[in-house]
């Protein structure tokens, strides 16, 4: 019997929620599938702030059942993480070096506040007590692929030891979403984890038996998951390397003695029993771009206080312009500042740029959008960030406009979830 007869709803577990935004996605994308989404249990806790605002709005939108406000380390701790099928979430990025391992292989501790290693827990205590998560889908900034500086790659290279050690099979994507049709440039990587004997897990098995370099090509061109999802034409040749099983030695050595200081990890790959495969791809998109223009409000719905102000455009012009400038630092230091100009106003025939978290207020900033409309210079309304990130309009209403784009700043684009979790859908049966 197949797994999608045998189970019509997806149990699934959000970590690191935010205002929503996997959640979202994944309700959409079982919107036409016999088999749905349903998220069981929530965790959203900001631990330097007093009021929790992005947990308030979660539980406004979806209400306080199965949602959890308490810090994750806690809950895991305590063993408050329900059993479920599909583990989420858009974990920061932070330094994933093993502090110490503990004597007879009884387990590993990240450093002390790094919230990769409570997925690790998570996914340890479910498999141990018989009750594995069966699918992992997870987000983080691009950068993950080579991070730390000093050892390119490594925080990965963990990573995906870790899930290997707990017989998941992993492909991975960076995604720019703007290169498949969404109207903001958000680059993300994309990981997909499958628990061994899912379906999943067994057709990435059966391509790589026959021949594994061929297959991994197959998989990440055409096959996988991801390839499934997003269309790419592969730029080099397929690479792979084995991980180490001692996760300390790759914290302590991984890419250590790099020639290159690269990262071996390209922005496309998939790891299977420890061994992984990676190429740099490119986007094959052939349908439509959404642009800026598509999604801003008429200039009648926008508030006076999005406009800029006359006396402030020189200031919006010095930061938005190149520099090259001599400075001095708190101690003293003299140096030539330099750094490349931005577009201003930003051009509404292409994808906005990134949504950052400081993208509210209206002290003139170099990385805040502004637009001209009808002759008007103004920057972009909460209502236009939510759009640009694809939530429905107000989705972030009740908090500050300033605190609302600070939301979208920590978002994902909810459409890139949505197609992917159809993928997954289409492939659990």
């Amino acid at each position: 019997m197949s797994e999608q007869k045998k189970q019509k709803t997806i149990k699934v577990a959000e970590l690191f929620a935010g205002v929503g935004g996997f959640r979202i996605g994944l309700d959409r994308a079982g919107k036409k599938s016999a088999t749905k989404f349903k998220t069981v249990w929530s965790n959203q806790w900001e631990p330097s702030t007093k009021k929790q605002h992005a947990s308030e709005i979660y539980v406004k939108r979806f209400g306080c059942e199965g949602h959890s406000n308490i810090d994750i380390a806690e809950e895991v701790k305590n063993g408050n993480v329900p059993d479920h099928d599909l583990l989420v979430g858009g974990f920061p990025c932070q330094d994933y070096s093993v502090a110490r391992t503990l004597s007879q292989a009884a387990g590993l501790n990240g450093k002390k506040g790094v919230l990769w290693w409570e997925i690790y827990k998570i996914l340890k205590n479910k498999k141990e007590n018989k009750k594995p998560v069966k699918y992992i889908f997870l987000e983080n900034v691009d950068r993950l692929l080579k991070s730390p500086a000093k050892q390119r790659g490594r925080d990965f290279a963990i990573i995906l030891a870790c899930l290997s050690e707990l017989g998941y099979a992993v492909e991975w994507r960076v995604v720019n979403a703007a290169e498949y049709g969404f109207p903001q440039r958000r680059r993300r990587t994309y990981i997909l984890g499958y628990f061994e004997g899912t379906t999943p897990y067994k057709n990435l098995k059966k391509i790589l038996s026959a021949d594994d370099k061929a297959g991994a090509k197959k998989i990440i061109e055409k096959e996988g998951l991801m390839a499934q999802t997003f269309n790419i034409i592969t730029l080099n040749n397929i690479e792979h390397g084995v991980l180490d099983k001692n996760i300390k030695k790759i914290s302590d050595s991984f890419n250590i003695h790099s020639k290159n200081g690269k990262s071996p990890f390209e922005n496309s790959g998939l790891m299977f029993d420890g061994t992984y495969y990676t190429s740099k791809t490119k986007p094959l998109y052939k349908g439509k771009f959404k642009t800026l223009a598509e999604i801003i409000l008429p200039l009648d719905k926008i508030k006076k206080e999005y406009f800029i102000n006359i006396d402030d455009i020189k200031k919006w012009k010095y930061m938005k312009g190149a520099k090259n400038e001599p400075r001095k630092s708190s101690s003293g230091f003299e140096f030539i500042y330099t750094e490349g100009p931005m577009p201003f106003p930003d051009p509404l025939n292409k994808p906005s740029r990134t949504i950052v978290t400081g993208e509210g207020g209206s002290t003139p900033s170099r990385f805040k959008h502004v637009i001209e409309q009808d002759g008007v210079l103004r920057r972009l309304t909460p209502k236009e960030l939510e759009k640009l990130c694809g939530f429905n309009e107000d989705h972030t209403a009740g908090e500050s406009d300033v605190k609302r784009a600070f939301f979208m700043g920590n978002a994902l684009v909810v459409g890139v979830i949505e197609k992917i979790g159809k993928t997954l859908l289409e492939n659990i049966s």
